[in-house]
């Protein structure tokens, strides 16, 4: 009996709704792109040798899973060109994400040559593809089909697609909630179909049958692939345009509109358009790298093609989602949002390789999504939406920081004033100090040495900015609440009592739990517990150490040669380093559950964490201040790349198993922005002869004058029940207040009002405590001025033995 699904009617619709759960892809990306203009709106990312996501009108929303070749003789095979077939990649102009790929048939009876760009000034990705046959055996055997998966608006289910005949053009559509998407050939569509994945799309059936029997016209509301056979009649020589737009009219007129011109002009345009990014020349450190420059150009492009074109100034921090593979509609996020951090790291490592324009976007974006509290996101969409919403402080920081670097690097702001923002930014840090909610890996609250590290240098470089406002006051309490925190790092995060190495009982941990909600403002790291995310299981914090220490000497904060700092690599290395084919690598903290299982399947909430490029970066960064060479971290860094050029969050570090090869990337983001810009730094930097993050008004501080705190400050965020012999105690007050105290036992009371300090919005007093002596207690409560009322309750202070 034959099957009416066979040979389906001209205006039938697909059997199969609504197809099998929709997926995304691989992370590991070997490329990615967009035209350097503001009117395309579309990126695309490369992987196995065949397009991945298509990104459209913004840089955070991906619209398509694959696009890719299948090749069939019509008999006997149907090669798939991602699996099938080898891939190599180029980058046939310097300066520019422009890619060559070439996919040959194992035993080189043909090959596909494509070029991939996008169209210079349209929302329109443009594949000039060349079918070569090299066997004479199948010279007019061959065809090949145009395969697309398409996920408009973030999600694989939902989508519509059908066939239609414009203008003579034969042609291929996809729609879901306002997005259009329209494929056309430059030689024309010989056969069409709509069908449902796993079901009835063009993979089935030609898989099946070598050759395309099915022609469905529709597919509605589902997980849908369009397939159109190449007219071939044509010549072997053609283009695929697959245009994006919110009319089926507008989007058809652009997809026409870039295949009337010839893809030489679009070519020469959109490689002319990238290679004018090169503003100055004078930053090429090619003679600091080991390829010529090649891996720091392309960074720098990496970086760029991050950029958002609407909402300028808004660097995503991966065109990719993790163990992509493994993830449904219900994981919308991936990387493809703006860290606060992750966009600084990108924004920074732009300005050190001469860029200023981007950098200065970032910073007036920054500025455009703060809150009126003084915080940023912890992650959020292109237009300031929050996605997560925990509280970081080094992100709070780190705008902070690049206002700071522009203005060192002497970048004119033009009418921007990044001052309101600073000084929101560092009364938050303030008010909410110093333990974190998060710390950089997003996973724990406490007393990160990264976070203090960031925080301390932040308030250094925004005292800076209010001097130059001739803010004194504000200036000096914020270096006073510099000082404290820089006083007390060794306090909070350095254990005494480590056990991870024979010998080295003081080192630096990883951070010191505490609730943020109710901080322990005297949490012991001897003896704190720690559990650690991802199932990586309750430990003593003592014992679990990672890098993040080392950001005190990249800042400024502490010398590289600190005896504390020298122990703490001692153990990091000695429970954190893998030696790696390209070169050492790190683990980001031990016990660690972020990152591929042991078996080399893809990470599902538990797994290993692995070690990240970054921190071999970070590293050098280290070795520099250490006044050693740091070189041999930029050629690990190189080599750490995949073959497109793509530095990844992960790389496998254990025996090779399960797919998975020492040295290689794991399913993690790919290419991270992150691990690129560190990279980028790390050259500039060696060029310097100087960490190029480094705050020199810290260093110059901490480093060579090594202040000291002269104020212990209280808080009820952070109401420190102790403090050293020899200091002032400051109170930061919620509200206009009168502080009513004793430190005799009550035997006499004082009267303190605070003073409002009007550049931050903070009330604060500060008791004359200096002269009191050891043993003795301070205690106070508050009567509350605009509501009338007392606290309820009195506070106490015991003061001890100087440090």
């Amino acid at each position: 009996m034959k099957r009416k699904d066979m040979n389906p009617r001209a205006n039938s619709t697909a059997f199969g709704a609504p197809g099998i759960e929709p997926r995304w892809t691989s992370s590991a990306k070997e490329g990615l792109g967009t035209a350097y203009h503001t009117s395309c709106r579309v990126w695309f990312t490369l992987s196995h040798g065949i397009v991945n996501e298509i990104y459209y009108p913004s840089v955070d929303q991906p619209n398509t899973r694959d696009f890719q070749f299948l090749i069939s003789d019509g008999q006997t095979f149907c090669h798939e060109e991602k699996r099938d077939l080898d891939h190599q990649i180029e980058y046939p102009e310097r300066d520019c994400v422009f890619y060559r790929l070439t996919n040959s048939e194992p035993n080189g009876r043909y090959r596909l040559v494509k070029q991939i760009l996008a169209d210079p000034h349209r929302s329109v990705l443009l594949v000039h593809t060349k079918l070569e046959v090299l066997d004479d055996s199948l010279r007019g055997k061959l065809r090949l089909y145009a395969l697309l998966a398409p996920h408009l608006a973030r999600h694989g289910a939902g989508n519509s697609g059908w066939c239609s005949e414009i203008g003579g053009n034969t042609l291929l559509h996809a729609e879901h909630k306002g997005v259009q998407l329209v494929m056309g050939c430059s030689n024309g569509f010989s056969r069409r179909s709509v069908g449902y994945v796993g079901a009835s799309d063009g993979w089935q059936d030609l898989m099946k049958h070598f050759k395309m029997d099915w022609e469905f016209r529709a597919a509605r509301h589902g997980n849908i692939a369009l397939t159109g056979e190449i007219d071939l009649a044509g010549g072997d020589e053609f283009g695929i345009a697959i245009a994006f737009g919110r009319s089926c009219q507008s989007t058809v007129s652009k997809l026409l509109q870039s295949l009337a011109e010839p893809f030489e002009v679009h070519r020469e345009t959109y490689v002319r358009q990238w290679q004018r990014t090169v503003v100055n020349p004078k930053c090429d450190f090619s003679q600091h790298t080991f390829d010529g420059g090649h891996m720091y150009r392309l960074s720098r492009c990496i970086l760029l093609a991050h950029e958002d074109k609407s909402f300028q100034g808004a660097l995503v921090a991966s065109m990719s989602i993790p163990w992509g593979e493994t993830k449904n509609d219900d994981d919308i996020g991936g990387y493809h949002l703006v860290w606060p951090r992750d966009l600084a790291q990108s924004a920074t490592a732009l300005l050190a390789s001469g860029q200023t324009g981007t950098p200065l976007r970032a910073l007036i974006w920054l500025a455009a999504i703060q809150r009126a509290d003084g915080k940023f996101p912890q992650n959020s969409w292109i237009d300031g939406n929050a996605y997560w919403h925990g509280v970081q402080l080094d992100e709070v920081a780190s705008p902070i920081l690049l206002a700071w670097r522009l203005h060192s690097e002497g970048v004119t702001l033009g009418r921007f004033n990044p001052c309101v923002m600073i000084l929101r930014a560092a009364a938050y840090l303030i008010r909410q100090g110093p333990v974190t909610a998060q710390e950089r890996w997003e996973e724990n609250a406490g007393y990160s040495p990264s976070t203090l590290a960031t925080v301390i240098a932040s308030l250094v470089c925004a005292a800076e900015f209010a001097k130059q406002r001739r803010e004194t006051d504000a200036a000096d309490f914020m270096l006073q609440y510099a000082d404290w925190l820089a006083g007390h790092v060794e306090e909070w995060t350095v254990t005494t009592a480590g056990e991870l190495v024979e010998g080295v009982p003081r080192h630096y941990i990883r951070i010191n739990p505490t609730d943020p909600e109710k901080p322990d403002p005297h949490a012991d790291p001897n003896t704190t517990m720690l559990a650690v995310a991802n199932g990586g299981g309750v430990h003593p914090a003592r014992n679990i150490v990672g890098s993040d220490f080392l950001h005190l000497v990249r800042l400024g904060i502490r010398a590289a040669d600190d005896p504390i700092v020298r122990d703490s690599i001692v153990v990091i290395d000695r429970h954190l380093k893998r030696d790696l084919p390209q070169g050492p690598g790190w683990r980001r903290y031990n016990h660690d559950g972020y990152g591929q299982k042991d078996d080399g399947t893809a990470f599902d909430g538990t797994g290993v964490g692995r070690c990240w490029p970054i921190l071999t970066g970070e590293r050098g960064h280290y070795e520099l201040a250490a006044g050693r060479d740091p070189t041999p971290f930029i050629a690990a860094m190189e080599k750490f790349a995949n073959e497109g050029g793509m530095i990844s969050e992960q790389l496998w570090d254990a025996e090779d198993t399960g797919g998975m090869r020492r040295g290689l990337p794991t399913g993690a983001a790919m290419p991270l922005c992150w691990s690129h810009a560190e990279y980028v730094s790390l050259v500039r930097s060696v060029h310097d002869g100087v960490c190029f993050d480094r705050v020199e008004p810290a260093f110059q501080r901490y480093v060579v004058d090594r202040v000291k705190n002269s104020h212990e400050i209280w808080s009820a965020r952070h109401p420190v029940r102790r403090m050293p012999a020899g200091q002032i105690l400051r109170i930061i007050a919620e509200a206009d207040a009168a502080i009513v105290w004793s430190a005799d036992n009550w035997t006499s009371t004082n009267k303190t009002d605070t003073a409002h300090l009007s550049a931050l919005d903070l009330w604060f007093a500060d008791l004359p405590t200096k002269d009191g002596p050891e043993g003795s207690v301070v205690e106070f409560t508050f009567f509350w001025k605009e509501n009338q009322r007392w606290e309820g309750r009195n506070y106490s202070v015991v003061v001890s033995a100087p440090k």
